[in-house]
């Protein structure tokens, strides 16, 4: 069954009448992904939309005298959602700033935000473990293949003008240590963790906002999730400090980490959605080169 239309002015307020709106396509049996397309189509921007339906379900549930799930969106009560909550890694943090790992390295807590989840380590890598990725990416590096195509392959993606490479997942003793460290980190299963991609940007170099889940909609998805389900999560390991430029920015909030050697900025997003607010950039290098580890989660065993 298609929704019908959620008509509404500017401002962009949740009213009574949105909400009734809502209730009324929910028990109609309406598809979520419709209910947001009708919001969309009338003027809503996608994370307004999907923050109404959450608030409406809600209360809802709680007029119904029914329990709520500590994270619900429309997919918890309607069935159909493409924006379904996920399960993402919920790093270390009750030791406070300062977080001591097994193999005895320390990794202090830098910032930390709630929406989008961010999280910006200090010290993830030491100068000499930088120094010896570098030394082991350089000779590989190749013009960066990003873009899922329409068959699931990858091709030349305009938006980022970087060179990269891909380790197999445990190749070398160092990508193992490493990889070791994110997992327990992260606490997340190392096997649910992509290869270790290393990326150089020259001067003037950049990668243009965009997210690092896979669009449900965009036709090669559904063989790329295949491979270990949908990416819930990215980690972005700084292997030098730029002269200039260079930040890893999250526009829709205005924030900005800078790149330092050894530090990395952590977001998840549990839904492949805009609300999760985890648009992202590699501002423009100005000066030097820029080196980045990233290191990608998914929901399942990645193969």
């Amino acid at each position: 069954m298609g929704a019908q239309s959620a008509g509404h002015a500017a401002p962009q307020t949740i009213t009574e009448e949105l909400r009734r709106w809502i209730v009324a396509q929910a028990e109609a049996g309406c598809r979520p992904q419709d209910v947001v397309a009708a919001m969309r189509a009338s003027g809503w921007d996608e994370a307004t939309a999907v923050a109404a339906m959450e608030q409406t379900l809600r209360r809802r549930l709680d007029e119904l005298g029914q329990p709520q799930p500590a994270a619900l969106s429309p997919a918890a009560v309607l069935p159909g959602a493409v924006t379904a909550v996920a399960a993402v890694p919920e790093p270390m943090l009750s030791a406070g700033p300062l977080l001591r790992l097994s193999d005895g390295h320390e990794v202090r807590l830098l910032a930390s935000l709630g929406l989008p989840r961010v999280l910006v380590f200090g010290g993830l890598l030491t100068d000499a473990e930088c120094e010896a990725l570098i030394a082991l990416a350089a000779p590989r590096l190749a013009r960066s293949e990003t873009v899922v195509n329409t068959t699931g392959g990858s091709e030349v993606n305009a938006a980022r003008t970087s060179e990269g490479m891909f380790f197999e997942r445990g190749e070398l003793p160092l990508i193992r240590a490493f990889e070791a460290r994110i997992a327990e980190l992260l606490r997340w299963p190392l096997d649910h963790g992509e290869g270790l991609q290393v990326l150089r940007y020259r001067p003037g170099a950049e990668y243009r906002p965009h997210n690092d889940y896979f669009d449900p909609a965009h036709p090669g998805t559904a063989r790329i999730l295949q491979r270990g389900g949908q990416r819930v999560a990215t980690l972005v390991t700084y292997l030098n400090t730029p002269e200039g430029g260079g930040a890893t920015t999250f526009p829709d909030v205005g924030f900005e980490v800078a790149p330092v050697r050894g530090n990395a900025v952590f977001f998840s997003y549990d839904r492949p959605s805009a609300a999760t607010r985890t648009l992202h950039a590699g501002a423009p290098v100005t000066a030097g080169e820029k080196w980045v580890a990233t290191k990608w989660l998914r929901q399942g065993v990645f193969s």
